[in-house]
């Protein structure tokens, strides 16, 4: 969904070891991640029952303990940040805003935190983004594009004053509140033609943009 998300009430057990936790105090967790079979989550690489219908190998070896993520996770702060989310695979713009803190992601989302988000969110979001993006982009072939980070990182965004992201944030919050409906359009067209004028596009050249995204 372009701004927002809808929460699916879905949880991750996530015992990253930079966490440290003790397991003995969630036995409820405890109880679940062992119902898969301790030897299958030690992280020891070791084979069980070698050349038997029943064999299986340990998760990789490493330092962490049986309970634990393979990877540290030390960013792990990082999710509880104000941020902007997207898909990798999409046909259009799909960037929403997460202010709560709360959203997690599969290995095809990416997250994005940092200063202005709101102006960065309308960017992302605004028809300019999308003319950019799919001439820089790798497609799938079926209509969609893959918007990575790598890409991301070389859309043209001019910098802007305070006053200017104010302006934006307050943009942002409204379509936030307005998902729906001729005022969302009404929102969407006003940061679209904020965007086109921060470029000082000629009448030939905005005319141009407009006709090639239909194209699109």
């Amino acid at each position: 969904m372009r701004y927002g998300y809808n929460f699916a009430d879905q949880w991750l057990i996530a015992t990253f070891p930079s966490r440290h936790y003790n397991i003995d105090r969630y036995p409820s967790i405890k109880k679940h991640l062992l119902s898969f079979g301790k030897e299958r989550l030690e992280q020891t690489g070791k084979t069980y029952y070698p050349g038997t219908k029943q064999e299986f190998k340990a998760r990789k070896k490493t330092n962490n303990k049986w309970f634990e993520t393979q990877d540290s996770i030390s960013y792990w702060e990082d999710f509880s940040k104000q941020k902007i989310i997207w898909g990798e695979i999409s046909d259009m713009p799909k960037f929403s805003f997460d202010k709560k803190g709360d959203f997690y992601l599969s290995n095809t989302v990416f997250f994005m935190t940092g200063e202005r988000l709101s102006y960065l969110m309308a960017f992302l979001n605004s028809k300019l983004s999308e003319y950019f993006f799919k001439r820089i982009a790798t497609t799938t072939g079926v209509g969609t594009v893959r918007w990575l980070k790598y890409k991301i990182e070389t859309l043209p965004i001019p910098k802007i004053s305070d006053c200017e992201e104010s302006k934006f944030t307050l943009l942002v919050n409204e379509i936030i509140n307005n998902h729906k409906g001729t005022k969302l359009i009404e929102l969407e067209k006003l940061v679209n033609s904020s965007i086109f004028s921060m470029y000082k596009f000629s009448d030939n050249e905005l005319s141009f943009i407009n006709s090639d995204l239909y194209k699109i």
